[in-house]
């Protein structure tokens, strides 16, 4: 019990469920942090490596999320412990004895993330018709397919360009992870005349500081080659990324790829955080004081859910991307005109003003 409590503070977490299902081995955790504002909606993360820690975290970040986009949500979030790269009817069905676990969890809207898809998201529909992020097909707005939260993710850097020195046109771009958020990042900064110059994955990466040809790099990624196998530019190991000079340096994979062990081998003027808890606070406090700009995850990569909740609530494509563009755009000055006028942070004046409006929204409901 203790590994659960030491997480507790007085935004939650609500609800800590850990659940096992014998007949297809699904072993998982489900956290509920806050639902003040709404019921919870966060994604559904599948690897070997998931923990109680992360989950937690990443369900705080949702919280954090959900109120700093002022979405009508609280956060949460599920792992399941398993290799998402499995046989799909194995997958399948892990994913249905999932939902069925979760079925009593009224205060939970499930979405994808890393190792689920909008496929997952409808199996979860089929069982507890409680999902977002679901295919066309059933009424859905496929977020990943679409790259929400990478637009949202170009939309917060263009906004940043008023508080630091980078500019996106001409910019040198590397992402770290060039998947599902990784990849539209790529494209919609390229379409605002960044130039992506390196790109990794869980297999290794590329560098050509001439410029990487976006479309063919997706292209040959969504064929399910690793990025090292491209055929253009110099192929290195997944870690040698962070040293790769650049404007701007883009985390878009797994929890604290960046820590104070590693942080002072980064050669950029500004992070953009598209992956959640990416970076550590040690090492956002050294880029901090470097004069490095960093974009907190749950201020810039809001772009999934932000599109999950107009899905959830009736919206469709074009809604969505709208909102995405009016909510990050108007978030990301507030934070970033906040951190210029006391000097703190980034993330502190997110957190400031995120947590202001998770505690305005607990003063409207009755505790029992």
């Amino acid at each position: 019990m203790e590994d659960i409590f030491k997480f507790a503070d007085d935004l939650g977490p609500e609800k800590v469920i850990h659940f096992y299902d014998p007949a297809s081995r699904l072993k998982g955790i489900l956290v509920v942090d806050n639902v003040a504002a709404g019921p919870s909606i966060g994604g559904t993360r599948m690897a070997p490596d998931v923990s109680l820690e992360e989950c937690f975290r990443l369900a705080r970040a949702m919280t954090l999320k959900n109120a700093a986009a002022g979405l009508p949500h609280g956060g949460g979030k599920s792992v399941i412990f398993a290799d998402p790269k499995m046989p799909l009817d194995k997958k399948e069905r892990l994913v249905r004895a999932f939902a069925y676990a979760i079925k009593d969890v009224k205060d939970y809207i499930v979405g994808p993330d890393m190792g689920t898809d909008e496929t997952c998201m409808a199996w979860v529909k089929d069982v507890i018709n409680r999902s977002v992020g679901l295919p066309v097909e059933i009424g859905g707005i496929p977020l990943d397919e679409i790259g929400a939260t990478g637009f949202g993710l170009a939309a917060a850097i263009d906004v940043a360009q008023d508080y630091c020195d980078v500019k996106i046109k001409g910019a040198r771009v590397v992402i770290q992870g060039f998947g599902s958020v990784g990849k539209h990042a790529a494209r919609f900064l390229c379409e605002k005349g960044a130039v992506l110059i390196g790109a990794s994955d869980s297999r290794g990466g590329i560098v050509d500081s001439g410029g990487i040809d976006v479309a063919a790099l997706i292209a040959h990624k969504n064929t399910g080659k690793d990025i090292a196998s491209f055929g253009k530019g110099k192929a290195i190991q997944c870690a040698d990324i962070i040293g790769v000079d650049c404007d701007i340096w883009i985390p878009a994979a797994r929890p604290d790829v960046l820590t104070k062990d590693n942080v002072g081998k980064l050669k950029t003027r500004m992070v953009a955080e598209g992956a959640n808890i990416p970076v550590t606070l040690e090492a956002e406090r050294i880029l901090h004081e470097r004069g490095v700009m960093v974009l907190p995850d749950f201020i810039a990569n809001a772009g999934g859910v932000i599109c999950a909740s107009v899905e959830y609530h009736g919206g469709n494509q074009t809604s969505a991307f709208a909102t995405i563009d009016e909510k990050i755009r108007a978030n990301t000055a507030a934070v970033l005109k906040s951190a210029r006028a006391t000097g703190a942070l980034p993330r502190d004046a997110a957190i400031s003003l995120a947590k202001e409006r998770v505690r305005r929204a607990m003063t409207f409901r009755q505790t029992y």
